[in-house]
């Protein structure tokens, strides 16, 4: 199924990532990002108030119980193309081919010989300097938007009963502030990680497509290393060994990405003629971004893993601690319907497989593989409502995600 590329409506899928976020839901629960909508049947459990019906009239003293939140997942590269582009053309370039040398008589063609011409005598000789040699180009539309609103109500007189000062009142206002801002901070958060685990349950799905991209540790591993180990165990018993091992994949990985190749991604060929043309891709360490599981890096970080980080390899400032992927009761598991392109038809894009992983530890990724377009974040405000004294603000988000699977993408996992 195609995504829309008109504005969808993106209340759903960011409310129910948001109960994952917090832990609502005990389990990882299946999130369908094909369409960035999600699987929640209880989006709408919770109840109504008679305004607030939570504070009493009069206290002595008032706590106001509330902390800034700053969403995560920063590391993720952003763009802005504004309200008025709901496209985005992404135009790559497909390798092209040596051709024969005219400049000499070779095993293959003579050139210089009395009487010969140019690409004459049967194709004895090459062509003239006429020859034309254009651009091989892939061209990509990331299309669409996903908005939602977030509303808080200020009342002018209702409350103020319920506070022994003007001051009093000013301090709960503030924290009533800082709470509907950090609903907004989980809310993009949840949009940013929803981009994220599509991203690693599309390259994992994708991986006979996209070569290298998808490192399953515990068969890598048992493989180089001639054991049968299980995934619990390498995590467990022999936890050491592994970090040894991984610390070694990642800087080998993050030097091969470095060269231009077909690996990594995925190659939309094209056949012209007799020749077919694939699109290779590096990704140089100062566009390497990572994000690993902050359970895994926090046990590792007084062992082997620092040596990953420093101007040789990975900068720390590419680098982020993921708490958890999908559920923050289960930090490592994923379970995603994810978007991806249809390999046989590049111009549609498609539901891939459902993809369940208990061990996720990290990505590996070219910064331009996972984006968020911004559209539009705005807030506007009714006028005083005259006979019950209160206004509405109304704060309006607009965002498009955008994965690339042509651009380098490494997913880091276990499974048995």
């Amino acid at each position: 199924m195609s995504r829309r590329l008109n504005v969808t409506d993106g209340m759903a899928f960011i409310n129910a990532m948001s109960e994952e976020m917090l832990g609502i839901n005990a389990t990882v629960t299946a999130v369908d990002t094909s369409t960035f909508a999600s699987v929640g049947e209880t989006l709408f459990a919770a109840g109504t108030e008679n305004v607030m019906n939570t504070l009493s009239l009069v206290a002595s003293r008032d706590l106001v119980a509330i902390r800034p939140y700053e969403a995560k997942f920063r590391l993720i590269n952003s763009l802005d193309s504004g309200l008025f582009s709901n496209r985005i053309r992404k135009i790559s370039y497909l390798a092209k081919y040596a051709v024969n040398t005219g400049a000499a008589n070779t095993q293959v063609k003579t050139n210089l010989a009395m009487g010969y011409d140019n690409g004459t005598n049967g194709g004895v000789s090459t062509e003239d300097q006429y020859y034309q040699s254009t651009p091989v180009v892939h061209e990509t539309w990331f299309g669409g938007g996903i908005e939602w609103q977030y509303p808080y109500t200020l009342y002018e007189k209702a409350l103020k009963e319920a506070f022994r000062s003007p001051e009093a009142f000013t301090d709960f206002l503030n924290g009533f502030l800082v709470s509907a801002a950090n609903d907004m901070e989980t809310e993009k958060e949840a949009f940013s990680r929803l981009l994220m685990l599509n991203a690693i349950a599309g390259t994992l799905d994708m991986a006979s497509d996209m070569p290298g991209s998808a490192r399953n540790l515990t068969t890598l591993f048992n493989t180089k290393y001639n054991v049968s180990y299980t995934s619990d165990q390498w995590l467990q018993s022999h936890f050491t060994e592994f970090l040894e091992a991984f610390v070694a994949q990642v800087k080998t990985d993050s030097d091969m990405m470095t060269n231009r190749s077909l690996k990594f991604h995925w190659s939309p060929s094209q056949t012209i003629g007799a020749d077919t043309y694939e699109l290779p891709r590096q990704t140089k360490k100062e566009d390497q971004r990572m994000m690993m599981i902050s359970e895994f890096w926090n046990d590792a970080e007084a062992r082997v893993l620092p040596a990953i980080f420093n101007d040789r390899y990975l900068k720390l400032n590419n680098f982020e601690k993921v708490d958890y992927w999908q559920n923050i009761n289960e930090p490592m598991k994923i379970d995603v319907v994810p978007a991806i392109p249809d390999t046989s038809d590049p111009t549609q894009q498609i539901a891939g497989a459902q993809v369940q992983v208990k061990y996720v530890i990290g990505v590996l990724f070219d910064k331009d593989a996972i984006m968020v377009d911004f559209h539009l974040e705005d807030v506007a405000s009714t006028p005083l409502e005259a006979r019950k004294k209160y206004r509405t603000v109304w704060n309006t988000i607009n965002k498009n995600p955008l994965w690339d699977p042509t651009e380098n993408m490494i997913v880091y996992y276990l499974a048995d």
